[in-house]
């Protein structure tokens, strides 16, 4: 009963921060206009509904916002992944330094794409796309090659590491480059200004298979979490599923960087807030983590773009204003720093 109260709790508040995205913007929409407009859209025209609150609905918010749905799906999904790993509630999908190199990827493609070859549609977002799985590469390759350090504790090190070094070259580019400052900030700061169904496509296949990936990886971390030593003695492969989880969880952040830019505080708030509601169980906290995640990043996108209307914020600013204070709070609250 509680399971099932659970599911309809999330699928409310899925629901409900979807029709609040589609509500509000520059321009003001009743739900029944909404209703009125998708309904129109996708069963024929119905009377009464103007073309323009169509437009509106279908083209210019219903994409995006389904696209910040599977973006923040994919980064709460993964946090909690890595958490799980790592054993450590401040562990995030930016831990691998995937962010960094999703920056320098894009930030080449903005700067520089008519010089490399990176000029074409959707060249900043492939850019992205590539960086963050390379720089999550080697930071795999440079931790496991250390034999000094613990493998999951040098993981972290690595990604801070490769992430200074690559946020180095970030901003070298942009100050040989600052006739693009304006875009590559706002790309830095992350948002889903501009981004349609075709964006949409683009990041959903490789977000699918982080979040289905992550779910299978669930029950390995529920064990993992008695120690690595332990978990080996019951037969888990300690190794492989550090790999596959990093992997994962790459995934998943570079689909979303690649979608929507820099964006923190969602892979770190989505399972904390998915623990307060169903634990610490990893088959109910991955599915929570991606439904708040998909909620924290609708909600923040809706905000982004109507605070100011009609100037449009960076999305990274307002989840960081959000983000910050509630996650300082959260850590307050809990016992001696540790997950809630």
């Amino acid at each position: 009963m509680k399971k099932i109260a659970t599911g309809l709790a999330l699928a409310a508040g899925l629901a409900l921060a979807l029709l609040a995205s589609l509500c509000l913007g520059s321009v003001s929409l009743r739900p029944a206009e909404v209703v009125g407009a998708l309904g129109a859209k996708l069963f024929g025209a119905l009377r009464g509904i103007d073309e323009v609150t169509i437009v509106i609905v279908w083209q210019l918010r219903l994409a995006r916002t389904l696209l910040a749905g599977v973006a923040g799906a994919a980064l709460g999904a993964s946090g909690a992944v890595l958490q799980g790993l790592f054993r450590n509630p401040l562990a995030d999908p930016y831990s691998l330094g995937v962010s960094s190199g999703a920056s320098l990827g894009a930030v080449a493609a903005i700067a520089l794409g008519s010089k490399i070859g990176l000029a074409f549609p959707g060249a900043t977002e492939a850019a992205a796309f590539a960086g963050a799985l390379a720089s999550a590469a080697v930071v795999y390759a440079v931790a496991t090659a250390n034999r000094r350090a613990a493998p999951t504790a040098a993981l972290l090190l690595a990604g801070a590491a490769v992430g200074s070094f690559l946020s180095a070259l970030v901003s070298l580019i942009v100050s040989l480059n600052d006739k693009d400052l304006h875009t590559v900030f706002f790309w830095l700061l992350g948002g889903f200004g501009g981004k349609g169904w075709a964006d949409l496509a683009a990041a959903f296949p490789a977000a699918l298979i982080a979040i289905a990936a992550s779910f299978f990886l669930a029950r390995p971390l529920d064990i993992l979490g008695a120690g690595e030593e332990s978990a080996a003695i019951l037969g888990l492969n300690v190794s492989l599923l550090r790999a596959l989880a990093v992997a994962t969880a790459s995934l998943g952040a570079a689909a979303a960087v690649a979608a929507g830019g820099v964006i923190g505080f969602v892979g770190l708030l989505g399972p904390h807030f998915a623990r307060l509601i169903v634990g610490s169980l990893h088959k109910r906290l991955i599915p929570v983590s991606a439904a708040a995640g998909a909620i924290l990043l609708m909600l923040a996108d809706t905000i982004a773009r109507s605070a100011a209307a009609p100037v449009e914020l960076p999305v990274g600013i307002i989840t960081a204003l959000l983000g910050a204070p509630i996650f300082l709070r959260l850590l307050a609250r809990s016992r001696e720093g540790r997950a809630l």
